[in-house]
């Protein structure tokens, strides 16, 4: 799990393709001697495992899934990319629960920069939006944020000048394309909830004849 409180922007080193995966390297400023081979880490959202490591070069393998499904796959030589590691027991969680685990792929709409604020406004798939509500959080690329608007397609988030500095949300423009994890609260709510449909949902009514209120 992680918290989508970026540690680090990386610089990606390659991209080796290997038939329908690939290898990712990532240079880091990260403690090298506190990583080693098994540990998970957030690139821009998505969970990967280290798989190898050379002074301050860490490398990731990609899978058939996380390249169909993830923006990994277009990531190239000299291209930034948002660090975390995975989040320790009894850590604080000053972002939300993250899983690394990517919903959807959406395409940033417009980008605008009011004093040293940049709002952002992303279109992603219609099916994926009943999991993002008003105020509530989402992971964008990796970045824990908290969500002005949403609509019927898509949704908007305000980066302020510390994010804006310290991930790759400053690099972001009309057309871009990014990770998006929604929180996983609401995809759990649904999931429990599934077995009362045939009841007409999940209601105050069905809650108290079933003896939970």
């Amino acid at each position: 799990m992680f918290t989508g409180l970026i540690e680090d922007m990386g610089e990606v080193s390659s991209l080796e393709r290997r038939s329908r995966s690939a290898i990712l390297s990532v240079t880091t400023l990260l403690p090298s001697d506190e990583i080693k081979n098994g540990d998970s880490i957030s690139v821009n959202g998505v969970c990967l495992t280290v798989t190898g490591k050379k002074g301050n070069i860490v490398s990731f393998d990609l899978s058939p899934e996380s390249l169909s499904c993830t923006t990994t796959g277009e990531l190239k030589s000299g291209k930034t990319v948002n660090l975390e590691r995975a989040m320790k027991l009894g850590d604080r969680l000053g972002g939300h629960l993250v899983s690394g685990h990517v919903d959807c792929v959406a395409t940033v709409k417009k980008a605008v920069l009011i004093s040293e604020n940049l709002t952002l406004e992303f279109e992603m798939p219609p099916d994926k939006t009943r999991y993002i509500i008003d105020k509530g959080s989402v992971a964008v690329d990796g970045v824990s944020l908290t969500v002005n608007n949403v609509t019927a397609s898509g949704f908007s988030v305000n980066i302020i000048p510390t994010t804006l500095k310290t991930t790759t949300m400053q690099n972001l423009k009309s057309g871009n394309k990014v990770n998006i994890e929604t929180d996983i609260i609401g995809k759990y709510l649904e999931k429990l909830s599934t077995p009362w449909k045939k009841e007409g949902g999940l209601t105050l009514e069905m809650l108290s004849r079933n003896g939970f209120i």
